[in-house]
This record gives structure tokens, sequence and C-alpha cells, in this order.
């Protein structure tokens, strides 16, 4: 894994971690994380897949290592996008499958109906053209507003606190390793949510969080999509996949059993479709464990 940085059109300097894969001209994917999360979360998976593609893989600005936005109104898709076009283009991406959770699918969506000549494939993780009212307003509830936390035990606690309903069953060894995950400890050694609290400021307008995507949707139509749901999700309802799979009949489906918003990906049904459709060869509706 390598580290790579560059400037943001409007001077952050910002980060990614790229995987070089085994082969010279292997496909590239490109991983994008959730709305408080970074790059961390695909150290698994990344590791993985690294070994039949190269995997680019930022922290979105505010995020991770990347600079944080002294004008929080710049926490939005559009401004993101402009950061992963610099991103590729200074790595000489020129087409890219992109695996995207949360926040990092709408992403996707915008920037395959925007540039579809960059985009080949999309892995859509608990998100869709419609964001459930009920989860925003769970994230609005928690996002930004984390408590500081004196020692990572109580960064655990707090993490639970927030997302044991999406991720049950998780042993205490898996807690401590997404704790370090999602906070980062700073020069004191004490542990710090890793993304800027201001992100949640952009939240208050619901078209911004979370936009209306239908009519781009029925854009994505010949791209190859594979959708991934909770089965306990808040956030992608099974009326909005339904309907996703109404207008798009070829799309690929996964349901994550024992899951909420969102799958950590790194369960093994979800290891192995995304394996099998960035390959080409998923096909149809699933269940995972």
């Amino acid at each position: 894994m390598a580290e790579y940085w560059f400037d943001s059109h409007d001077g952050l300097r910002l980060y990614s971690r790229v995987y070089a894969a085994a082969a010279a001209g292997s496909p590239v994917v490109l991983c994008l994380h959730g709305l408080m999360r970074n790059s961390r979360d695909f150290l698994e998976l990344a590791a993985r897949l690294a070994a039949r593609h190269r995997l680019i893989v930022p922290d979105v600005r505010g995020r991770g290592f990347s600079a944080r936005d002294p004008n929080y109104n710049n926490y939005q898709i559009p401004v993101y996008l402009e950061d992963l076009l610099r991103l590729l283009a200074g790595l000489g991406a020129a087409r890219v499958s992109i695996i995207g959770t949360s926040m990092g699918g709408l992403m996707a969506m915008v920037l395959a109906a925007m540039h579809p000549q960059l985009v080949s494939r999309i892995v859509l993780n608990d998100v869709g053209p419609e964001v459930d009212p009920a989860g925003l307003e769970r994230i609005r509830g928690y996002a930004g507003k984390a408590a500081p936390v004196r020692s990572w035990p109580e960064a655990v606690a707090q993490l639970r606190a927030d997302y044991a309903s999406s991720w049950p069953g998780l042993s205490d060894a898996r807690w401590d390793e997404i704790a370090r995950l999602s906070y980062r400890a700073n020069a004191q050694g004490v542990p710090e949510v890793d993304a800027d609290p201001l992100i949640r400021e952009p939240l208050k307008s619901t078209s911004a969080a979370a936009p209306d995507l239908w009519p781009l949707w029925r854009s994505l139509a010949r791209l190859p999509i594979l959708a991934i749901r909770g089965a306990h999700s808040d956030i992608l309802s099974v009326t909005t996949l339904a309907r996703m799979q109404r207008e798009k009949p070829d799309l690929e489906v996964l349901t994550v059993a024992n899951r909420g918003h969102a799958p950590l990906l790194d369960e093994p049904g979800c290891v192995a479709a995304i394996e099998r459709f960035l390959a080409g060869s998923a096909r149809g509706t699933r269940e995972a464990t």
C-alpha cells in the first residue's frame, strides 16, 4: 500500500491509499466510505481485492488524514466529486469500478451519471436513489455530536452505543478493531473521532443530505450495479430496493442477514459477491450471512 497526497482545487491537502495490483494494467477499483467514516473501513476488503485490482481508497475531505475544510458548506457531494476527479486524473485512472458505502454510494451514482465514460460498474453498500427519512433522522442524531472520550474503552463504548443495533453479534475484539478505524489518537494519545464534527451542518438540509436521485437512477440503466442491503437497514428500505429492481431489472441484489446500516463488507457473503461482481460473473438475488 502506498500513500498518495494531492491538493484540491481550493487548496486542501487530501489523502488516499493506493494498492498496486500484482499485474500491470489491472482494473481499477475506487472505494468510497460513508458520511463520518474514512478510508480505513476498507483495509480488509482492499487487501483481499488487491491481488487482482488496483485499489484507490481516499479519505474524503474532512475525514481521516485529509484536511478539514474551514468552510463546512463544502461538505457536500458536488465538492467531493471535484476532489475525486482530481484524484483519479492525478493517478491516471481513466476507468474505474466503484464500491460506495452510504454517502460513498450516492457519490458513485452521481459520478457515473455525470461521467459515464469513467465508471464501469458500481457496488452500492446499503444506499439507493432515495434515503429512508427514519435513517436520516437517526444519523442526524449522532453525526458530529460525539462527546469527548478519554480512553479507547470509552471510544469502544461510544461506538457501540451508536452501532450495536446495526452490527449485532460482533466480538469485543472486533469492536475494538472498528473503534481504531473510527477514532485516531491525538498528540496526547487520547482517541478522537476521525472526522470533522462540522460535517453535521449540511445534514440540516434534506435535499443536500439525501438528494432525490430517481431521475439519475434511470440514466444508469446500462451500468452493471450490485446493491447490498443490510436486512435491518433504516437507510435503504425494502420499498426503495424493490423500486430499484423494477426500474433496473438486471440489478444484482445481496441482502446481508443480521446487519443494519451498513454492512461492514467483511461478511463472507459480501466479499464473495463483490469479487464475483467485479469479475463480471455475479447474477441474480442472494442472501448472505
